[in-house]
């Protein structure tokens, strides 16, 4: 162990919306003082302090956080202090990353005070059940801050963080929409020119030959702090943007949301709903347009909607992107026998060679390529996954009974000492004459009756607390269950690959002569959620 002297520490706080309605603890300002005084009283010299305050622990592209990983790269910090392990974060494969493979290689100590976890200590094998039960804390509340959303989509609440464009939020009440007179114009002469029979393209030609902004321009514009360079690539009206405008029920005066969901709460990926999984609530504001312009137009681009044919499904949509401009790959029809589809840079399909180039790959070599190394990345021994399953089981079990009930706990006790202090001062109220006998012994037995009801109820929390967990069978069967899942691959879905890969990207390939052939080169990159460094695999055929 280096001395003390040699160490310059790096103090990380974090809270976010989700800490503040919990306990004073939580606060930066408390987090901060518990960090500047365990530094000073174990002789650290404090090279700076990072503070991301309002940032989810189960993202990791904080500002702050990221300023200090850049700090440890440049050798500027050697040791990283925290209150507790879930500032750090509560995505329990990412969190032990840092703690188990980042930091160690990197040469920093970690130390998260309240769990009393230091990475040069040999008693470290909590840490990882502690990052776990960290992230079930988000994903239960991920789970409640769902549920609230769902009820206000279905009273007709507007929730997203910005008004469509041709609305404006209602000052008096930011869940309900009101028309912009300026882009509201805008929108009543596109439905004019389509249900004239303009095209969506011939419609996006007008509005920039007459310099009428965009939807992404006009929002910046209207709202102080976007900046337009960063928030949109493509700053002129598009065909794709004109079409999703016709086909949105808003302008009918109907709200319809929860068109998408994310797969998982650490994931940023989402996919789309079925329409009939859709929450739509009629007549919630003023319409811009009328019902016969609006059905008139839906028929007119039915009309021009080509029929899909075949029943393939692109199962890498939103995840395969090119690697050059970080453009979602989209499928394309392919000529080689046997295979669905090729996938193809979205930006040189849209936009031809002058924007990218096709970085095109066949989809069932690409569905191979990810299905083996998956089999790699996941593979474990019987020996392995039996710890596993005793580890897990006990941390969730003690997790699971004590969540509901610690709030209970708090609150009855905090009652007790309350009812203390009344029948404290009951007593000094009869003692000093200002309550006749008769009274104060009616109002004692009233709090003393209330005292033993909730003392009864501590003594049940308590007692349950200490009993052995029930279906202790059917909780590690169901571990088991999931953990085969995730391990047991011979196949790939959507929710498979959302679960464990962040993105996959897709270079360009080029081919070399090869006798009286050629062959194709080309670089596949896997960027999973567990890893900080992607799978490179190099195919070529």
């Amino acid at each position: 162990m280096n001395p003390k002297s040699t160490y310059k520490a790096a103090l990380y706080m974090r809270l976010s919306r989700d800490d503040e309605g919990a306990v004073e603890s939580s606060s930066i300002t408390t987090q901060r003082t518990m960090l500047r005084r365990y530094a000073e009283e174990n002789g650290f010299r404090v090279y700076d302090e990072y503070c991301d305050d309002g940032w989810s622990g189960t993202n990791f592209d904080r500002p702050e956080f990221m300023r200090m990983i850049a700090d440890i790269e440049a050798k500027k910090i050697n040791l990283v202090i925290t209150k507790d392990l879930s500032r750090l974060g509560r995505n329990y494969i990412t969190a032990g990353q840092y703690t188990e493979i980042y930091f160690p290689s990197k040469g920093v100590r970690y130390i998260a005070i309240n769990d009393g976890y230091d990475s040069d200590s040999p008693y470290t094998d909590i840490a990882p059940f502690k990052n776990v039960i960290n992230e079930m804390y988000a994903r239960d509340a991920s789970k409640k801050i769902r549920s609230a959303f769902v009820t206000k989509m279905r009273d007709g609440a507007y929730i997203a963080a910005f008004a469509p464009y041709g609305y404006q939020k209602d000052p008096s009440d930011k869940n309900h929409l009101i028309i912009d007179k300026r882009s509201g114009a805008i929108v009543k002469d596109i439905f004019r020119m389509a249900s004239a029979g303009s095209l969506p393209i011939e419609i996006a030609r007008t509005l920039n030959g007459l310099g009428v902004p965009s939807p992404a321009v006009y929002r910046c514009m209207t709202h102080e702090g976007l900046d337009i360079h960063s928030y949109s690539q493509r700053k002129e009206w598009t065909s794709a943007t004109i079409t999703k405008m016709l086909r949105n029920v808003i302008y009918l005066g109907h709200i319809a949301q929860g068109k998408t969901t994310k797969v998982s709460f650490k994931s940023r990926l989402t996919i789309c709903k079925p329409r009939d999984e859709w929450v739509v609530v009629e007549n919630t504001h003023e319409a811009l347009v009328d019902k016969e312009t609006f059905d008139l137009v839906q028929r007119r681009m039915i009309a021009r909607t080509c029929e899909k044919k075949g029943s393939f499904y692109n199962i890498f949509s939103g995840i395969a992107k090119c690697a050059d401009c970080g453009r979602n790959m989209s499928a394309t029809g392919s000529r080689k026998k046997g295979s669905p589809a090729n996938l193809t840079c979205g930006r040189y399909k849209l936009y031809g060679s002058n924007e990218c180039s096709n970085h095109f790959i066949d989809y069932n070599v690409l569905y191979e390529i990810v299905l083996a190394s998956l089999k790699e990345q996941l593979h474990i021994s019987s020996e392995d996954r039996s710890t596993i399953l005793d580890n897990a089981e006990q941390r969730q079990r003690k997790q699971e009974r004590k969540k509901d009930q610690i709030s209970d706990l708090v609150k009855i006790k905090k009652r007790l000492r309350e009812l203390d202090n009344i029948i404290e001062k009951l007593y000094e109220d009869s003692v000093a004459g200002r309550i006749s006998d008769t009274r104060m012994n009616n109002m004692l037995e009233k709090y003393e009756q209330e005292a033993k009801r909730l003392e009864n109820q501590v003594s049940a929390i308590e007692e349950a607390e200490a009993e052995p967990p029930e279906s202790q069978q059917a909780s590690r069967e169901k571990l088991d269950k999931l953990l085969r899942q995730i391990t047991d691959v011979s196949t790939l879905t959507p929710k498979l690959l959302y679960k464990l890969i962040d993105h996959i990207e897709i270079g360009q390939g080029h081919y070399d002569k090869h006798g009286h052939g050629k062959v194709k080169h080309q670089s596949v990159k896997i960027f999973y959620r567990f890893q900080m460094e992607a799978i490179i695999k190099e195919y070529q055929a």
